[in-house]
């Protein structure tokens, strides 16, 4: 009988732990909540900020390809028309505001030298959309000499 008695006993504990385990409910306290909220905010908040920044910095970088890709060709027309006619029929090559399609504006200046012209080209975005490029606005400036292929009659 002694036996027994030893027996139940240490069984009368296991049976109280299991009872007192499934008292307890399962989940989080408000403060873990509140800890775990506050540490992803953290985490995100500079998250977004990376995200924002990159997709401005996108644009920028858009914007001076297509105005390169547009100045290339403005210079590439300029040099096919000189190769014919090196004085454009008298005038300058010069141009201002010229519309290149989607706010995209070109200005061309040259120095008007024989037998040597040098030629720029500057592209950029129309941001405020008054049909001409400030200082501001311009994204790139090709520059080029065009040479006189034969003598002049």
């Amino acid at each position: 009988m002694k036996l027994w008695s030893v027996v139940a006993h240490f069984r009368m504990p296991a049976c109280n732990r299991k009872q007192k385990a499934g008292n307890r409910s399962a989940g989080f306290t408000l403060t873990e909540i509140v800890v775990a909220s506050g540490l992803l905010i953290i985490g995100v908040v500079p998250i977004l900020k990376a995200l924002t920044s990159a997709q401005v910095t996108s644009v920028i970088i858009e914007r001076k390809t297509r105005s390169l890709i547009l100045a290339q060709a403005k210079l590439d027309e300029i040099k096919a028309k000189s190769v014919y006619d090196y004085t454009n029929g008298g005038e300058s090559f010069s141009e201002s505001g010229t519309d290149l399609g989607g706010s995209y504006r070109c200005n061309v200046a040259d120095n008007t030298g024989d037998p040597l012209k040098q030629i720029s080209v500057s592209v950029g975005y129309d941001l405020n959309g008054n049909e001409s490029l400030s200082s501001g606005e311009i994204e790139v400036t090709l520059t080029t000499y065009l040479a006189r292929r034969w003598p002049s009659s």
